[in-house]
């Protein structure tokens, strides 16, 4: 009878854990969504992050719902400029403020040597986008780490993208 008793506890406790996961992902999701609103000028629901992973790096995208609200598009444009061009300063502070000190890659990042990583921005019809690519191989995986957390942080303002030229290393 005790065995049972025990095994309907830890079972209790599996299902609770279980439970408490998507609730913790909500709450981690909405405190750097508030965060978010202090570094990102733009409205983030009324835009979408895609984050494509490639061989040498990857891409980042923001793009507004809406292409017809050309403030939203002057917003996400000009913050996505403006954190590029910190980038490759260096200085990952943007990052840092919206989802931690402790957010995957962003220490290696900001260890990167100058010109280790080509960080390019571009206006797109609907948003903008930075690319990120290095020809330093443990680098790669770093930027994907980094890619995996805001994907994470961002629930469903964020998506994965996919590759349109496999093989191609964009």
């Amino acid at each position: 009878m005790q065995k049972k008793s025990s095994f309907v506890a830890l079972s209790a406790f599996c299902l609770a854990v279980i439970a408490a996961m998507p609730a913790q992902a909500q709450q981690r999701q909405a405190e750097v969504a508030a965060r978010g609103a202090e570094v990102m000028p733009f409205d983030l629901a009324a835009s979408s992050h895609v984050f494509t992973k490639n061989r040498n790096g990857g891409l980042q995208q923001v793009m507004v719902k809406n292409p017809k609200d050309g403030r939203q598009l002057r917003l996400v444009r000009s913050h996505l400029r403006e954190i590029a061009g910190r980038f490759e300063q260096g200085d990952f502070g943007a990052p840092a403020k919206i989802h931690g000190a402790d957010m995957p890659g962003l220490a290696e990042l900001r260890q990167a040597k100058p010109g280790e990583i080509s960080i390019q921005y571009r206006d797109l019809a609907n948003g903008a986008q930075i690319r990120y690519a290095t020809s330093n191989p443990a680098l790669v995986p770093v930027l994907h780490q980094w890619f995996d957390a805001q994907l994470a942080d961002h629930g469903a303002d964020a998506m994965e993208g996919h590759e349109h030229h496999a093989g191609h290393g964009q």
